[in-house]
């Protein structure tokens, strides 16, 4: 299945990123960027090593805050926006380098994308009695949902450490998918991985996508991957924006070409 021969119901903008700059010291990380990200559909963006892709995401995720430009999501213009409140916004994120808790079984990492669900208290689940108990059988019964979902029963009480790379970064999508997001980020989500990996986790984004509705945005490097499975891609190049649209008007723009599709990495 690709974009191609299933097409999305694409709506309205849920988040618009306007004129976003970010520097450390004296490097330039972003420079005036400017795109959206509508309701439905998978935003890929892409550029070469260094050209602020991953900022971009940690702009949008409350890790950095720019110095200019501003963020609407949902209609609402956010300030000084943090992590965990853009997971209670909905947006979840998985990272470029696996964030899993390597002692932890494939179920309990899982688990953690449930955190801000659970309403008990603290001793309520300390002594694991009445609404607490249930609340848990509830949030367990969901993620049992979601490792069904991506076909990982043989290993829901394997830590997660002792999974091989690929199955490592089903675990950590599958954590993100716990909290239930309306907007998914996914920073390099098939980085490191084998083709028979890859098209397992290009059939899960696409599932994700159409079984749950959920908007995504994809970093990615592998361009069949970006041109096979994305709505629309915008290009950054040394925090720039160089290029915005389908996957087929990026494919043929001569600055792209230049920067980035023409060069062997």
């Amino acid at each position: 299945m690709t974009a191609a021969t299933k097409p999305r119901v694409i709506g309205d903008a849920l988040l618009q990123v306007e004129n976003i700059s970010l520097a450390f010291g004296g490097v330039k990380a972003l420079t005036d960027v400017s795109f959206d990200i509508r309701k439905g559909e998978i935003r890929a963006i892409i550029g070469p090593n260094g050209a602020g892709k991953s900022s971009m995401l940690n702009c949008i995720n409350g890790f950095y805050h720019p110095q200019q430009g501003r963020i609407t999501y949902q209609g609402v213009e956010r300030h000084q926006m943090r992590p965990h409140l853009a997971a209670k916004q909905g947006i979840a994120r998985t990272f470029q380098n696996i964030a899993l808790f390597k002692g932890m079984s494939t179920l309990d990492n899982i688990m953690t994308g449930r955190l801000l669900k659970m309403r008990a208290g603290f001793l309520s689940q300390c002594v694991w009695l009445g609404p607490a108990r249930d609340e848990e059988i509830r949030h367990r019964e969901f993620v049992e949902r979601i490792i069904d979902f991506l076909e990982i029963q043989s290993i829901r009480k394997v830590p997660v450490g002792r999974l091989p790379y690929g199955l490592q970064k089903r675990v950590e999508l599958g954590r993100a998918l716990a909290a239930e997001p309306t907007l998914l980020l996914l920073d390099e989500p098939m980085a490191g991985m084998n083709v028979e990996e890859k098209e397992d986790m290009c059939r899960f984004i696409l599932d994700v996508n159409d079984e749950f509705g959920t908007t995504i945005a994809l970093i990615e490097h592998d361009m069949g991957v970006v041109m096979d499975i994305s709505d629309r891609v915008v290009v950054l190049e040394y925090g720039r924006k160089i290029a915005d649209g389908t996957p087929d008007e990026v494919r043929s723009d001569q600055r792209v070409i230049d920067a980035y599709l023409g060069v062997q990495h």
